[in-house]
Order: structure tokens, then C-alpha cells, then sequence
């Protein structure tokens, strides 16, 4: 059977037990399961199946999870179960690979965009405050970006910044404009009230990723004094006007022990976040400070608690740099995702800021097929220990050749870096995580020994 019918069938099937769960999902789901079991081949996501099935019959965090989703909103959840997984995952997945193999390049699962470097806040060590309303992409650029996405198979788009609230009246109106696409942003959350959560629930498919550095005394140290009561207080009204939301962390030598412990776990569940995605510090730019990058006891420390988290509690947690494991390493340069900034460059990556084309200048496929994206794409993985996937951070040598290669120039908003200046301060990084990556990798924590 070829993969299109396989994946047609399989969105169908995915809707009607959507619709079928609706009713009662806790006596539902146990005889859902044992009825796709009888209908489907036996080799069909049969590695899927057994965590669903397993996740069931223990009642684990999973299971729990998967009941915390039937306390959104109705509305809400129907689209986000429609857009994100028929719509990005299914059928946006089968157009992507049919896509790529035509034009023989990278088609990402999601596309990140700045709709602004503008920012309410003024936080240390960020430059967004110093730009203010310099770069903006307008709701027409934004529009074209979807459409010739959606053309590709993509229907995620995540907005990074600057604040992506600033331009709240925009953001919104392209939700309306594309209902069949799912929309997340990250955000600082101080901009989110009664009137921002009554516009969630009038589109129903975006979604918030609030940034937090740890609790209190961390986070304000950063972000200003009262962000943290705030973003607490816009968690509580989604959660009392059952939103989804999750949480976004950056990590570094000095929070990573906060971000990563139980009652920082907790307070996230308790709040009513579904999500927490985890990005490893980068030291992008001249002013970056290296002694913040972790070290490798404490990376590897994050390593082992986020997957005992991710077995025991119930909320979905992803490690952005010790996950590479689970996606086949890298997954930026349109292996997965793609970046464009306010100025409308496209980037490999939203750390990498290298680039040959502008989306003002080329069409989105043209960009995917440019020099630095092409050798993203004969490049990947960039190692073959998928605990090292970035080509600056673990393997600092690749970047400086890819841009050196293909003629790729610095997209930084202000204070470019070549990139050999940019991965020197990669070097002893690398060099001290290699052998507790190589550890891991021999031990067999990883997903991938040498086959699919």
C-alpha cells in the first residue's frame, strides 16, 4: 500500500476516534484502543501503539495526560487535535516528503517567523529593547509565508521575537485567516489578559509558550521585578479559561538546577501547563557569556532528569539539544524547521544567523533550495552521535566551511560575528561534552544504533 493511502487512512481513522472520544474519554479510550487494534495491520506504528496501549493499561503519566487534554475547551481541543495531528503531522507530513524528494531539498514540519524585534520588556543580556520597532514583518509577509508553506506541507508556525504579543491585533487575524494551521508563540506572557484569552477562544489555534527562567528570584533577576507575577497570573486565567499552554526554558550553568528539579516540575503542572520545551543557552553573539554555557555534568544531569520526568509526570518535556537522539540530530536548516527574522532573512536556524536569500526577494522554496539550506541538506546528520547534532555547538568546525562554502552572509540585526569568530567559543565546549556524549551514546540511552 503506498504511503499517501497508508496516511489518508490513517488520518480518517484518527478523526473518527477523536470524535469518538469526545463523549467520555476515560471509559472510551481503553475500547478505542482495543478496536484499532483489530482493524489495522499488525505492522502499522506498532511501536506507537504499544506506548498508547501501555500508557492505558498502567494509567502512567501518559494516560494522565492525555485526560488533562479533555479539560481544555471543546472547541479548542477539536481544532488543536485537527491541526496538529491530521493536519501538520498526517497529511502535512505526506505532502512534505513527496516535496522534498521533487525538489530534492529540506521541507520543514514547522516554520519559525519574528513578526517583530519590538518588546515590552527590557531584559538583561537581550537585545530586542535596543531595536524597538526597527523590523517588522507585515501581516501580508506573513500571510505569503503561510500560504506558500501550506503549499509545501507545512502547517505549524511558531513566532519568536522580540514579544510576538506586541503585534497581538496581527497575530490573531492570521489565526482567522488560516483556521487549518496551528499557531504557538513564545512569549513572555505579560501581555496575556481576560481580553487576549477571550481571543484564543474565539480562533482556538494558537497557542502560548511563556518563558520562564525559574521561579521568582531567577526569573526577575533577568526579566525585571513582578514578570513572574505576572506570568503566573496569565497562567491562572488560561487555566480558568481551560487554554492549552506550555512553558519555554533556556538553561544555563546558573537556573539549571531550578528549571530541572521536581517542584519546578509541579509548579508547571499545577498551573495547568501541557508542555515544556527546553533550549540549551547558545553563545550567540560578540556579548555572549560563555561561563553560562552548562557544563557537561550539568548537561548531563538535565539529560537524565528531564526522561524521569517525561516517565513520571504529566506533562510533555522536550530537551531541544539531548533529544537529538529521538529526531536523527540536527533538525534545523528545513530538516524539520526553518527561521525567518523581522527583516524577513531566512535562516537555517534560529542560533544560526547565516543566510544567502530574503523572503522579500525569493519564494519559500527558492530559499529552501538556496546554497546554506542545500548544505544543510547534504550535510545532515553532522554527527553520527546524535547527542552532538549542532553544526556550532558540538562540531564547531562544520559551520565556519557551510557559510565559507556557500557564500552565506551574517543576518545579525546589529552586531554580526563571522561564524569561525562564533564557534571559537564553541571549541572547549565541545571538546569537554564529546566524551560524556560518546558515554551515553555506548551505553545505549540513544534510539538510533546504526538503523532506523
Amino acid at each position: 500500500m503506498s504511503k499517501s493511502i497508508k496516511e489518508a487512512m490513517t488520518a480518517f481513522t484518527v478523526n473518527q476516534a477523536l470524535k469518538y472520544l469526545e463523549g467520555n474519554p476515560e471509559e472510551n479510550i481503553p475500547k478505542l484502543m482495543a478496536f484499532v487494534d483489530r482493524l489495522v495491520p499488525d505492522d502499522w506504528y506498532t511501536g506507537q501503539r504499544n506506548a498508547i496501549r501501555k500508557a492505558i493499561e498502567e494509567k502512567n503519566n501518559w494516560y494522565q495526560l492525555i485526560l488533562r487534554l479533555y479539560e481544555l475547551d471543546p472547541g479548542v481541543r477539536r481544532v488543536f487535535f485537527q491541526n496538529f495531528i491530521t493536519n501538520a503531522s498526517l497529511k502535512g507530513s505526506v505532502l512534505q516528503e513527496e516535496m522534498s524528494e521533487k525538489y530534492n531539498c529540506n521541507i520543514p514540519w514547522a516554520i519559525l517567523l519574528d513578526p517583530t524585534t519590538a518588546c515590552n520588556l527590557n531584559c538583561t543580556g537581550c537585545w530586542a529593547a535596543e531595536y524597538g520597532h526597527q523590523y517588522n514583518l507585515s501581516l501580508e509577509d506573513i500571510d505569503s509565508i503561510v500560504k506558500q508553506g501550506k503549499e509545501l506541507g507545512t502547517y505549524m508556525y511558531i513566532y519568536t521575537g522580540g514579544e510576538p504579543t506586541v503585534r497581538k491585533k496581527d497575530v490573531f487575524k492570521i489565526c482567522e485567516m488560516h483556521p487549518d494551521c496551528e499557531f504557538l508563540a513564545f512569549t513572555n506572557g505579560t501581555m496575556i489578559d481576560e481580553e487576549f484569552c477571550q481571543e484564543m477562544l474565539r480562533v482556538k489555534n494558537f497557542v502560548p509558550a511563556i518563558s520562564l527562567e525559574g521561579f521568582e528570584k531567577a526569573n526577575d533577576g533577568r526579566r525585571g521585578g513582578g514578570v513572574y507575577q505576572k506570568v503566573r497570573h496569565a497562567m491562572d486565567l488560561m487555566k480558568e479559561y481551560k487554554l492549552p499552554f506550555g512553558i519555554s526554558v533556556c538553561y544555563t550553568s546558573q537556573n539549571f538546577e531550578d528549571v530541572s528539579s521536581e517542584a519546578f516540575y509541579d509548579m508547571m503542572i499545577e498551573s495547568g501547563a501541557l508542555f515544556v520545551w527546553y533550549f540549551h543557552y547558545m553563545p550567540v553573539g560578540k556579548g555572549a557569556v560563555t561561563e553560562l554555557l552548562p557544563t557537561p555534568e550539568q548537561r548531563e544531569a538535565m539529560y537524565h532528569r528531564i526522561r524521569h520526568f517525561r516517565e513520571t509526570k504529566p506533562i510533555f518535556g522536550m530537551d531541544f539539544q539531548n533529544d537529538g537522539e529521538y529526531v536523527g540530530g540536527c533538525i534545523a536548516g528545513g530538516r524539520r524547521y526553518l527561521h525567518i527574522n523581522a527583516k524577513g532573512d531566512v535562516e537555517p536556524c534560529v542560533f544560526i544567523h547565516y543566510s544567502n536569500v530574503n523572503i522579500h526577494d525569493c519564494s519559500l522554496l527558492d530559499a529552501l533550495r538556496s546554497p546554506i539550506f542545500q548544505a544543510y541538506h547534504d550535510n545532515q546528520p553532522f554527527n553520527s552521535n546524535h547527542l552532538r547534532p549542532c553544526p556550532m555547538l558540538e562540531n564547531p568546525e562544520r559551520l565556519p566551511r557551510l557559510v565559507k562554502e556557500t557564500g552565506a552572509v551574517n543576518t545579525d540585526y546589529q552586531d554580526p560575528e563571522t561564524a569561525g569568530e562564533l564557534c571559537e567559543k564553541c571549541k572547549k565546549y565541545a571538546a569537554d561534552w564529546e566524551p560524556t556524549a560518546r558515554k551515553l551514546w555506548s551505553e545505549g540511552h540513544h534510539v538510533f544504533k546504526g538503523k532506523e
